[in-house]
């Protein structure tokens, strides 16, 4: 079947056969009910066990043994020294990028490609979101891109660098390892070094993924993880900052618990600070999920590979390899569309969905989102190119053998 169609006699523009994508969808999936969607939690014993266990023993909020279990775990699963619970990836970052020292009006740098949290952590730090561009080469920050964009804008002034075109601040940079795609972290950490920019990373999507066989997550001097229920561990709502720095690790979990100084029973605080500790009950959750991390990570790679065998020789389209040096986690599989196709994105989704098949395009540039569209950016042609272009398919782990899915349990 030739993959491009149209009605006979018509005189309009010849547009794809979505058939050939259901098949190939199809032939991944197997018999799993419809429909299915993007990625969804699975719960069992372990999981049910430990929650009842926080309800029996009545320790339900940010106190418990839970947390710190699951601070650990998820230290040993990344590499960090040290991971604080906090109750979500937004306020993960947000907290993350005030102990940066990111002060109201500075600028920072982050992919025009990402989930909305990213922008908005920096705005509810009070500074303002400055967007670059991507390369396909890891969906991520372009580092060649980014120094380019850098040596055009970028001054020295009182001893940091500046936006000349805005006068203010350039503080800290945020790359997103987009899908559980590593970011090429060797040469965004030597642009960064050059300007004098902290490096925070935005983990959310990559917890299992390495690079060069060190952990995301470990790379910048702090980082965040993010515990969503569509993430490859969830808590139901959860986050995590990383760090190696002991005293970084110790203010931040100072600060994000309303800087209480301890005592046995005195409510004394220090300074303005955040109730942004995770509760005991969901990083119960998260303990059993960790246990489970290895093989969900070896699981979602089976999928991948399925992916891409299954479009291996499709005719106008491509599943996202990892980066050469990555071991990704694949968080989400990603259809690229041949570049002359772009314009048939949103007509192969609604196919898609038609089908049972909850895929969905990138996020919406944040450059194009109304609260964003005034603020500083470099050129974007990459980016805007890859939400043009992009499809996630359904990348659940328990998909990965393709076999019926009869039970909620893994």
């Amino acid at each position: 079947m030739s993959p491009l169609s149209a009605p006979a006699g018509d005189l309009g523009p010849t547009v794809l056969d979505p058939q050939p994508l259901l098949d190939a969808v199809d032939a991944v999936l197997g018999a799993h009910r419809r429909p299915v969607e993007l990625h969804e939690p699975r719960f069992g014993a372990r999981e049910r066990e430990f929650v009842l266990d926080c309800i029996d023993t009545n320790w339900v909020s940010s106190a418990g043994q839970y947390v710190t279990r699951f601070e650990q775990m998820a230290a040993e699963a990344t590499g960090a020294r040290h991971a604080v619970a906090i109750v979500n990836g937004t306020a993960a970052l947000h907290a993350a990028l005030v102990l940066e020292g990111v002060q109201p009006n500075d600028e920072v740098l982050l992919p025009a490609i990402t989930f909305v949290a990213t922008a908005n952590a920096v705005s509810h730090a009070g500074a303002v979101p400055h967007f670059v561009d991507s390369t396909w080469d890891t969906l991520g920050i372009d580092p060649v891109a980014l120094e380019k964009h850098l040596a055009a804008i970028a001054v020295q002034r009182d001893g940091g660098w500046v936006n000349r075109e805005t006068g203010r601040r350039l503080r800290a940079v945020v790359p997103v390892h987009i899908f559980g795609h590593p970011v090429d972290m060797a040469a965004l950490g030597a642009v960064a070094a050059k300007y004098g920019l902290v490096v925070v990373e935005d983990a959310t999507e990559s917890l299992g993924s390495t690079w060069n066989g060190k952990g995301c997550g470990t790379f910048g001097h702090s980082a965040v993880l993010s515990f969503n229920g569509n993430k490859i561990v969830t808590t139901g709502g959860g986050g995590m900052i990383l760090t190696d720095d002991d005293e970084h690790a110790r203010h931040a979990r100072h600060f994000t618990s309303t800087a209480k100084k301890s005592h046995a029973w005195a409510f004394d605080h220090d300074e303005v600070a955040y109730n942004y500790r995770l509760p005991n009950i969901n990083a119960a959750l998260g303990c059993a999920q960790m246990e489970r991390l290895p093989g969900m990570v070896a699981a979602k790679r089976r999928l991948a590979e399925r992916y891409l065998q299954a479009f291996s020789a499709f005719p106008w389209a491509r599943i996202y390899r990892e980066p050469a040096g990555a071991q990704s986690n694949y968080w989400l599989n990603l259809l690229v569309l041949d570049a002359e196709h772009a314009g048939e994105r949103d007509r192969l989704l609604a196919a898609l969905h038609g089908h049972g098949i909850r895929a969905r395009p990138l996020w919406t540039p944040m450059h194009k989102l109304p609260m964003y569209r005034d603020c500083p950016r470099s050129p974007l042609g990459v980016a805007e190119d890859m939400s043009a272009r992009c499809i996630n398919l359904p990348s659940s782990p328990f998909l990965a053998d393709g076999a019926a899915d009869d039970a909620n349990q893994t």
